[in-house]
């Protein structure tokens, strides 16, 4: 079983070096899981084009105010529990979403470089998967989240204390076109 693990991982390195640029969900008409283009981020979601990001002059702009311009979800160490600290934060990108059904978002799980690439795949996905779940208890069509885990291959800072860590357990909320 790991041999095929690690052959299918290899053929995907290779099939998507390739491709080059930012990663794109891919459109199988699936919800499940597929492999993006970093080579490695586990993604499901929506089809089509993920690579704009909404507030930077492109895509959707998000919920006005504070809260809305709020868009990173930081988490404790080994952990995928949404924080109480940011509860109103997902509501407020929740209940924007309801009510504009044509607007989609990315969900983008990170962890910090501690433990295997394996398991912080795995727990940057079932983050992004919280943020997910709380968003759909406030109305949000599934069709308007998709999910994407890089793990520890895109960190925010730079570092290996508690300082940078703490900046890398999270998950971005993206607007997307």
């Amino acid at each position: 079983m790991r041999k095929t693990a690690m052959v299918l991982i290899m053929a995907a390195a290779l099939a998507l070096a390739a491709c080059g640029g930012k990663p794109k969900v891919q459109n199988d008409g699936s919800t499940g899981e597929s492999v993006g283009a970093n080579g490695g981020a586990s993604t499901s979601g929506l089809e089509g084009d993920a690579g704009s990001v909404g507030g930077s002059g492109s895509g959707a702009s998000g919920p006005p105010g504070q809260l809305g311009s709020q868009r990173i979800i930081y988490f404790e160490f080994d952990s995928s529990d949404i924080r109480s600290e940011f509860v109103d934060v997902i509501a407020a990108h929740g209940r924007y979403l309801a009510g504009n059904a044509s607007i989609r978002v990315r969900l983008e799980g990170h962890s910090d470089e501690r433990g295997t690439r394996e398991y912080n795949i795995g727990l940057a996905e079932r983050r992004s998967q919280a943020v997910k779940r709380a968003l759909m208890l406030q109305g949000v069509q599934e069709s308007q989240v998709a999910t994407v885990s890089y793990g520890e291959e895109r960190p925010a800072v730079a570092g290996s204390d508690e300082a940078a860590y703490s900046k890398n357990r999270r998950v971005e909320i993206v607007y997307i076109n």
